[in-house]
């Protein structure tokens, strides 16, 4: 069985990840499954407490289940081919994201963001990006504004590691492998482009025997145009998604991947917290 996890609060941030995950699961001939999962974070004492009166109920709990049932009926009616089951849990939302994810495989945990405007709320502020950085799961991270769900050209960090090998397969299994891959290279290292275009066609032949994907292209960025600043590196990034028409964002996460230096310079926080297309951080294994 093939799963997807959206935390949700039922504010519209959760309902544009829950709209998105619906049209994911739709276009895909792999159907996943979909998990909707609301952690009680701000439980009172009163009733989280309950040995002197086990009658106690929080009122929380009833409001935060008929939300839920609500959701899942606006689903079924308007994506019917969507399977949808609820979570419940206490707690602090990455923790128990965490614990949910450890125990069953997910394909991705799909979050909704504010986009440009930063992450909104506990509930998509410092734990969304806890998960994104520790989360053993892959988390896709949808911008309030994105309202229809596009695959036609995806972006992939790149930095010639194997890790990137398995990014792409974490994609694939969510999305599909029907899509233009553009990779994306920052030149930090000022190579002549004769050398890097001869990196991309034996990379590239490297990802069309490993993945299936055939139609690749590849952009280079040259990190001497930013002055190797942190907010200019991100600006480059920020550049290629718009030049290149990018609907999704790959992001690496492994020691010798450019996840790591983008992470040392801060900038997972700018890619997490100014969003204007989905980003989707993959977590990986391999560390060259």
């Amino acid at each position: 069985m093939r799963k997807i996890l959206v935390p949700v609060d039922f504010s519209e941030y959760s309902q544009v990840a829950v709209e998105y995950a619906c049209q994911i699961i739709e276009s895909n001939p792999e159907h996943h499954e979909l998990d909707l999962a609301h952690v009680f974070t701000m439980r009172s004492n009163m009733f989280v407490n309950r040995e002197v009166n086990p009658e106690l109920v929080d009122p929380q709990v009833e409001i935060a289940k008929k939300s839920m049932k609500k959701l899942i009926e606006v689903i079924e009616i308007k994506y019917p081919t969507v399977v949808c089951h609820e979570i419940f849990k206490d707690g602090n939302l990455y923790e128990e994201i965490s614990k949910v994810t450890a125990a069953f495989n997910y394909d991705a945990v799909i979050m909704g963001t504010k986009g440009s405007s930063g992450l909104e709320s506990v509930f998509l502020g410092s734990n969304t990006y806890d998960v994104i950085l520790n989360s053993k799961t892959p988390v896709l991270a949808v911008p309030k504004e994105i309202t229809v769900f596009k695959k036609e050209r995806i972006g992939l960090l790149c930095n010639f590691k194997p890790a990137e090998f398995e990014a792409l397969e974490q994609a694939i299994n969510l999305l599909g492998n029907n899509f233009e891959l553009v990779l994306i290279h920052v030149n930090k290292n000022d190579e002549t482009i004769a050398v890097i275009d001869e990196r991309f066609q034996a990379w590239i032949e490297q990802i069309i025997a490993k993945t299936g994907i055939t139609n690749i292209s590849y952009t280079v960025k040259s990190q001497v145009l930013y002055n190797r600043t942190v907010e200019n590196l991100s600006h480059a990034i920020d550049n290629v998604i718009i030049d290149e028409q990018i609907d999704i964002l790959l992001v690496t996460k492994s020691r010798k991947s450019i996840f790591r230096k983008l992470v040392e310079e801060n900038i997972v926080r700018k890619l997490a917290y100014e969003s204007t297309i989905p980003k989707f951080f993959a977590k990986v294994h391999a560390t060259s």
